[in-house]
């Protein structure tokens, strides 16, 4: 599977005439794992770490994964772009029309993020690739709209997140990697992925979203598919196309046309 995944990759750059992979290494199993697949195009692939008031211990695995993978693939370059500054100027002008909050903060993180790379992009002829799983796209909506979500593909998206821990192992991403929280990396007080979906574990959401067209649940099951739908409900605009009020003018004037 991670040899066609890479392929599909591959195929799509060429495709489109694109001469580079753009990818966020955050120090989390997803853009590990998506990195390496990256690199295994053989194309040059631009692992980008972005910390802005980053946790030392999120920052350090970012940093070694982007050296783990420039030691393994000579077609990686690794750069740190920190984005402290930026998001402090910007943060600082909001703060003085008082369009400010911890939430909008978080998201912002990720947009900064996402407009760096899509720079990147730009420049290099490249393409963004996308990092998020299938819990996160489709599942429970757990990403920033044009943020982590603006990407050009999305190539581990119906994957789970187990099947992506497994992955990372074949691949033989770092066990600390591995082994860490999963966390967006977005919140300067640390908190994980399961301190922001309910207390739900991946795997429990996972099971969730797997009883949505079973027909008979036990009470258990029923009692995770409506903390899952809670979760979900919130976020469903992020998983739609945008709304486009449509203009039936122009059909309403050729009818009129025709009946006169």
């Amino acid at each position: 599977m991670k040899d066609k995944i890479s392929n599909w990759i591959k195929e799509y750059a060429s495709t489109n005439n694109r001469k580079s992979l753009v990818v966020g290494i955050s120090g989390g199993i997803d853009s590990s794992v998506v990195s390496t697949l990256c690199a295994k195009t053989g194309l040059p692939t631009y692992a980008i770490s972005m910390p802005i008031r980053q946790i030392k211990s999120q920052n350090n695995l970012s940093i070694d994964h982007g050296s783990w993978l420039t030691n393994k693939f000579p077609n990686v370059i690794h750069h740190i772009i920190n984005l402290d500054n930026v998001f402090f100027k910007f943060d600082l002008l909001m703060k003085g029309f008082r369009f400010n909050s911890d939430h909008a903060n978080a998201n912002t993180k990720s947009r900064l993020r996402m407009v760096t790379l899509h720079q990147i992009s730009s420049v290099k002829q490249g393409i963004v690739v996308g990092t998020g799983n299938k819990i996160e796209d489709f599942g429970v909506g757990f990403f920033t709209k044009y943020g982590d979500g603006g990407v050009d593909i999305s190539p581990i998206a119906d994957f789970y997140k187990t099947e992506i821990w497994q992955m990372g192992k074949e691949l033989g991403i770092l066990q600390e990697i591995i082994d860490a929280p999963p966390t967006d990396g977005l919140w300067e007080d640390g908190r994980t992925d399961q301190d922001q979906l309910g207390g739900l574990t991946y795997k429990q959401m996972e099971d969730a979203m797997k009883l949505e067209d079973k027909i008979d649940i036990t009470e258990e099951e029923k009692d995770l598919l409506n903390k899952y739908r809670s979760i979900r409900e919130p976020n469903l605009h992020k998983m739609k196309e945008i709304p486009v009020f449509k203009n039936d003018s122009r059909t309403q004037t050729s009818d009129s046309k025709s009946r006169s």
